[in-house]
């Protein structure tokens, strides 16, 4: 998983958390400690898919476009991370069984675990990790 994944979602989250404004790229990087570049890269990516939307000039920035338990951490894994777990396997010799046969036995594996965790993700929608943000910051 690459941190596009980890940006998005910490920038869902903190628009999340203030449904009722815009938030510019700067103030999401700063929360995020990343430079604001890397964060409109991903910002890009969210409004690409429908899950944010932007106002230009004045008063612009990011704001949600959809509700908030309509997101699901699969979704922004697939926007940002597909196909992240694949094995990276260098040029084998294809004259050995092991060379030969390598990539494609650990890329089924690793499809059915990216699977696997893409039903583990279905279950934490945007919603929920605002709630889980909250209960930390309470300390329940």
């Amino acid at each position: 998983m690459n941190s596009d994944f980890t940006l998005a979602v910490h920038s869902l989250t903190l628009l999340a958390l203030q449904p009722d404004r815009m938030s510019t790229s700067d103030a999401i990087a700063e929360s995020a400690g990343v430079h604001p570049v890397r964060i409109r890269k991903v910002l890009s990516l969210l409004k690409k898919h429908g899950i944010i939307k932007s106002k230009e000039g004045t008063g612009g920035g990011f704001i949600f476009a959809l509700e908030l338990c309509d997101v699901n951490l699969f979704d922004i894994y697939n926007i940002t991370s597909e196909g992240a777990l694949q094995p990276k396997c260098p040029e084998s010799n294809e004259r050995c069984i092991v060379g030969a046969n390598m990539h494609k036995v650990l890329f089924s594996i690793f499809i059915g675990a990216e699977k696997y965790l893409g039903e583990y993700l279905k279950d934490y929608t945007i919603k929920e990790i605002v709630n889980l943000v909250n209960e930390e910051q309470s300390g329940c």
